[in-house]
């Protein structure tokens, strides 16, 4: 009887064991915040102004202001930590952030620009807008909302991920 009672104990523990880690309350919460649009976010008075910036430049072509959306920062905040942690600028993981914001942002069309090296918001958007591919995505008609990350490395440099979206 004690060698019966003492079997029934370990496969109680090991089924609570293996039932309680089936699932992962952090994926939950993650996919929960994305599926209700309500990430909280504060932006930099620099982001504050590329957005600023980049709203004053589509008005001034007759183009539709866009909208802050939080999801999409929350992807550029990815990326920039990424570019910072390998020193590299890039677009890598694009299909992950373009993924991601299809799925929780219900974004039909995806773009996004990066940078490194301004000391300003208005010194970025100017090298934005004078490079033609970065200022088709800042022209685009179609885009409705973006989003933006602006992140000092230990150097005191600056990374920029700045990422459009068509809802």
């Amino acid at each position: 009887m004690k060698n019966f009672t003492h079997k029934i104990l370990i496969l109680t523990l090991v089924s609570t064991f293996l039932f309680s880690s089936c699932s992962s309350d952090n994926e939950i919460e993650e996919f929960n915040s994305y599926g209700r649009h309500d990430i909280s976010l504060s932006y930099t008075n620099m982001e504050q102004e590329i957005f600023n910036l980049i709203n004053n430049h589509r008005t001034s072509k007759g183009l539709p202001e866009l909208g802050i959306y939080n999801i999409v920062s929350s992807e550029a905040i990815t990326h920039t930590d990424y570019m910072i942690e390998t020193g590299d600028v890039s677009h890598a993981n694009f299909g992950t952030r373009h993924q991601n914001l299809v799925a929780y942002a219900s974004a039909k069309s995806v773009s996004e620009n990066v940078a490194y090296g301004f000391s300003s918001a208005e010194a970025v958007v100017n090298a934005w807008l004078n490079s033609e591919g970065h200022r088709l995505n800042i022209e685009n008609a179609s885009f409705t909302d973006f989003g933006i990350s602006t992140k000092g490395n230990d150097e005191g440099r600056y990374y920029f991920t700045n990422i459009f979206i068509k809802r």
